[in-house]
C-alpha cells in the first residue's frame, strides 16, 4: 500500500514537517512494507516558510525591518530557485508574537512588511511570494505602501503615521512615488480566505475583534478603510475592494492588488510547489491533518485542500485532528474518516504538550484498522 502523509501544522504543538515524520513513523510500526511519502503542507499561514524551502530547496535571508509592532527587529524571509523570495506575513507582523492583553491593530503596522519585499528586490528577486495568514494587523496595508514609496496626508497636510490608527486620519494620498521596480517584478500573495475588503464580510467585521478591535471600534475602523481604498481605486482607475481575498490578513490582500499582485489560494501555491498532485495519483490512501478542524476546513484550509485533490483521483482521504468541531466533512463529505488525536476528556493544556506522543498512538490505531475503514 502507498500512502501520503501531507498534514498541515498542528498549531501551538507540532509543525508540519514534524507532523508527517510521526505519522510515517506510526505506519511503518503498524507495517513496514508501506510505502510512505511525506508532503508536509501549509496553507499561507505561520509555517509556510518552512514547508516550501524543504521542498523547493533555498535558503533563509536575514532583513532588519520594523516588526508589527513597531520595533525593529531581525526577521527571515526565504530566497528559493536563485530568484523567488517567499515572504511569510507571520514572520514579520505576525499575531502570535504578541501577547492577548496587547493586541489592537491601531498599535499595529504592515511597515515592516514593504521593508521586507524592497530587500528582496535589492537582492536581485524578480517573483515574491507572499503569505498573508497569521497578521497583527488591521491597516487595509497602509504601512506596507508607506514603506514601498506612498504619501498621505491627513486634513491639516500632516504626513500619515505608518500604524493602523493612523489610516482613520488619512485625507489624501498619492501612489506615484510608489518603487519603480514593482512593475518589473511578478507578486503573488497566497491567502486562506476570500473575504472582500470592507462590510460584513469584510476584514475588520471578521477578523477585527480576534486581533484586538473592540465592536464599538468595528464601524470607524470599517469605514475608514472603504475610504482609503476609495482613494486608491480613483487613482488606479480600478475596481479591487470585492476581489476574494481582499480582506485577507487585515487588507493585505487589497493593498497587494494595488501592486498588481495575483491573489492564490495559500493551499494550493503550496500544493504546486511540493508536486502534491502527482504523489497523490499513485497513492491507495492520503492522510491529512491540523490543529482544529471545523466548518472552515473545507474552505481553503490545507486538509481540504489536500482532500479534493484526493477525492480528483478517487484515493480516500482520512483527517487526523486534535479537535473535530461542528462541519469538518462538509458540505462536501471529502474525507472517508476523521479522527481526534486526543481522548474528548483531556484539558488542552496536557493534549498540547503530549500531542506528539497522542498523534503517534491515534495512528497506529488507525492503521491497525485500516482494511477496515477504506473497504
Amino acid at each position: 500500500m502507498q500512502i501520503v502523509v501531507a498534514p498541515d501544522s498542528f498549531k501551538g504543538s507540532i509543525d508540519a514537517r514534524t507532523a508527517a515524520a510521526i505519522v510515517k513513523a506510526a505506519i511503518k510500526e503498524a507495517d513496514a512494507h508501506y510505502h510512505v511519502i511525506e508532503k508536509p503542507m501549509a496553507d499561507g499561514g505561520e509555517g509556510t516558510i518552512d514547508v516550501l524551502i524543504t521542498s523547493m530547496g533555498g535558503h533563509m535571508q536575514s532583513v532588519n525591518c520594523t516588526h508589527g509592532t513597531g520595533k525593529e527587529e531581525q526577521a527571515f524571509y526565504a530566497i528559493c530557485e536563485g530568484n523567488r523570495a517567499v515572504i511569510e506575513s507571520a514572520e514579520i507582523i505576525g499575531l502570535a508574537d504578541i501577547p492577548v492583553d496587547q493586541r489592537h491593530p491601531g498599535r499595529m503596522t504592515s511597515y515592516g512588511l514593504g521593508q521586507a519585499m524592497l530587500h528582496a528586490m535589492d537582492t536581485g528577486c524578480t517573483e515574491l511570494q507572499l503569505t498573508l495568514g497569521g497578521s497583527a494587523t488591521n491597516d487595509g496595508g497602509l504601512g506596507m505602501l508607506l514603506a514601498l514609496g506612498m504619501q498621505a496626508w491627513d486634513k491639516q497636510g500632516n504626513p500619515i503615521g505608518i500604524f493602523g490608527r493612523h489610516l482613520l486620519e488619512v485625507e489624501r494620498l498619492d501612489i506615484s512615488g510608489l518603487a519603480p521596480r514593482l512593475k518589473q517584478i511578478s507578486i503573488v500573495a497566497a491567502c486562506d480566505v476570500t473575504n472582500p475588503l470592507c462590510g460584513n464580510d469584510g476584514a475588520t467585521s471578521v477578523y477585527g475583534p480576534q486581533k484586538g478591535l473592540a465592536a464599538a471600534e468595528l464601524p470607524a475602523y470599517d469605514a475608514a478603510m472603504a475610504h482609503v481604498a476609495n482613494l486608491l481605486e480613483k487613482q488606479l482607475n480600478k475596481s479591487l475592494q470585492q476581489t476574494p481575498g481582499a480582506g485577507a490578513a487585515g487588507g493585505l490582500g487589497f493593498a497587494l492588488l494595488v501592486l498588481g499582485a495575483e491573489l492564490v489560494p495559500g493551499a494550493a501555491l503550496v500544493a504546486e510547489a511540493i508536486d502534491l498532485e502527482t504523489a497523490i495519483q499513485t497513492a491507495d490512501l492520503v492522510i491529512t491533518g491540523e490543529g482544529k478542524s471545523d466548518d472552515q476546513t473545507q474552505l481553503g484550509k490545507a486538509p481540504g485542500h489536500v482532500a479534493k485533490l484526493a477525492q480528483k483521483h478517487q484515493v480516500p482521504t482520512i483527517l487526523l485532528s486534535g479537535k473535530l468541531g461542528r462541519g469538518w466533512n462538509e458540505p462536501e463529505r471529502l474525507f472517508i474518516a476523521g479522527y481526534e488525536t486526543a481522548p474528548a476528556n483531556m484539558p488542552i493544556e496536557l493534549a498540547i504538550k503530549q500531542a506528539k506522543e497522542l498523534l503517534k498512538e491515534r495512528t497506529k490505531q488507525i492503521m491497525q484498522e485500516i482494511h477496515i475503514i477504506i473497504k
